[in-house]
């Protein structure tokens, strides 16, 4: 198996090219407006490109799809709540399905919590393509537009992905791959979750608007893929949540 990444330059969101070898068969997950490179080395190797499979609907995963997939003579698949908002998915796929692609074997994972249609992708059992839910030493917002939530999330990331075995690489939908190891390991909000690190107790105020923001305790503030920050936060009626650090106000530094 072959696997290369794009990461576009302004909101750092990856493409992948996976294939099975050299002038064989693959697929492109995801479209971020940068896959030029990736269909020019497809062309040149002439490997046949069959699907274009999406993480999730989010704009910066969905970029020019159509004329991506038709450039590749791909056909798009995507969880069937993503075929509701992204036109042209051809083909839905649903948690355990299967994709055999040349000498690729692909298995869709259900990943909700960023959003309720996500998908991760399982290939060769030794890599997984995440899209947006876990990435190198943080995990993905609960707020976005047609997010399911903290706990479907946090159960994602703790049950199916970090379930799987520990050298299992970890592919981001933004920046650099990790490995299920590393995170059980060294993030900050997974370690809070198996109770290695304590949670929190600041108080802060969260929101996109200063004038209308609602109070909550700070449970962890930790650093984001984008050299920003990271919050989890729980809301007086016990609500969870994560969010952009850009979003908080703290009490403190």
């Amino acid at each position: 198996m072959i696997l290369q990444r794009t990461e576009e330059s302004n909101v750092l969101s990856n493409a992948y090219l996976v294939v099975d070898e050299i002038g064989g068969k693959g697929v492109l997950i995801d479209a971020n407006g940068a896959t030029d490179p990736l269909c020019e080395r497809a062309e040149r190797e002439g490997t046949d490109v069959t699907h274009v499979l999406l993480t999730h609907a989010h704009w910066d995963h969905v970029v020019d799809v159509q004329r991506v997939a038709e450039r590749l003579g791909a056909v798009i698949c995507a969880h069937a709540d993503v075929a509701r908002e992204v036109d042209g998915v051809a083909e839905t796929l649903a948690d355990g399905d299967e994709l055999a692609v040349g000498g690729l074997r692909i298995q869709a994972i259900a990943t909700p919590g960023h959003a309720a249609g996500h998908l991760a992708f399982l290939i060769d059992g030794t890599d997984c393509v995440v899209g947006d839910t876990l990435f190198r030493g943080t995990v993905a917002g609960t707020l976005a537009p047609g997010a399911s939530g903290f706990a479907d999330l946090r159960r994602t990331i703790m049950e199916r992905l970090l379930a799987l075995p520990p050298k299992t690489r970890i592919h981001p939908g933004h920046r650099e791959p990790t490995t299920v190891a590393a995170e059980l390991e060294s993030n900050p909000f997974v370690r809070v979750w198996r109770g290695l690190d304590p949670e929190g107790t600041d108080r802060c105020w969260v929101g996109p608007d200063p004038a209308d923001q609602r109070e909550a305790t700070l449970v962890l503030w930790a650093p984001d893929y984008d050299g920003g920050h990271k919050a989890w936060v729980r809301f007086p009626d016990g609500e969870d949540a994560i969010v952009g650090g850009s979003q908080v106000r703290r009490t403190s530094t």
